[in-house]
């Protein structure tokens, strides 16, 4: 597979004061962090934690309640074209396998005979050429997560944001999902990726991303994180404990809306 996208590199992703709230509830509270090229960044924590919503503000698929969120790289340049996501769930286009991967390159301008060739190269690396004539929504769920990297290979992203691109599948799945993670990764794509199994995070990850209930308390490379967070709550997501009981104190500022 050729590199990602041509260009200046979009990045560093600065983010500054970013908030972000949903029903009178502020969901994401102060983040200030930078994401520049190069690691993979593992986000986690317990659910409800905000990964999800960090990783749509910073595809800019919702706009923050306060703070700002800016590709330090893209220097006047729309950074869109330049960025993809694959969502836990994705939405698979009542057509073929070759044409879900066709129809999102046609949708950036991509002449025909090049989408083709791009189409055929990445359904090759993923494995999915056999089913190229199959209707996409035939496939098997993790199938369908496959295709779904695919189309967002094709698009060849300087950043791709996965949300937890392995939930629901078995191992024998996630090995085949994780492996081309690894290869889009190996094409020069940085990975920012939001994942609830611990092991995929040791597996995969180069940096980690603590958040829990909406605030980003660790940020740091695995190895050190893994070796022992600093942050006390890390500690115990670490150690399997069920943090969604866990008691603070009235005036902690994590439980303030």
């Amino acid at each position: 597979m050729t590199d990602a996208v041509n260009g200046a590199s979009i990045l560093p992703l600065d983010l500054a004061g970013v908030s972000f709230a949903a029903g009178g509830r502020r969901l994401i509270k102060d983040v200030t962090c930078t994401f520049e090229a190069g690691p993979r960044t593992a986000v986690i924590g317990p659910n409800g934690a905000g990964k999800s919503l960090l990783l749509r503000l910073c595809h800019g698929l919702i706009a923050p309640a306060a703070g700002r969120v800016v590709w330090r790289g893209a220097r006047g340049r729309d950074p869109a074209p330049f960025q993809a996501m694959v969502f836990q769930r994705p939405v698979m286009l009542r057509r073929s396998v070759t044409a879900n991967v066709d129809a999102a390159l046609a949708l950036r301008g991509v002449p025909r005979p090049e989408r083709r060739a791009r189409t055929a190269e990445v359904l090759e690396r993923t494995g999915l050429a056999r089913f190229a004539h199959q209707p996409a929504r035939v496939l098997s769920f993790g199938e369908q997560q496959k295709l779904a990297l695919a189309r967002a290979w094709a698009l060849r992203p300087q950043v791709l944001f996965l949300d937890e691109p392995t939930a629901s599948l078995d191992p024998a799945a996630t090995h085949a999902v994780e492996e081309i993670i690894d290869a889009i990764r190996g094409a020069g794509t940085r990975i920012l990726m939001t994942t609830h199994d611990l092991g995929q995070a040791r597996r995969m990850a180069d940096e980690i991303v603590f958040l829990h209930r909406g605030r980003m308390l660790e940020k740091a490379p695995a190895a050190d994180f893994f070796a022992g967070p600093r942050n006390d709550l890390a500690q115990a997501f670490v150690r399997g404990e069920l943090l969604w009981w866990r008691k603070r104190p009235s005036r902690d500022p994590a439980t303030e809306p």
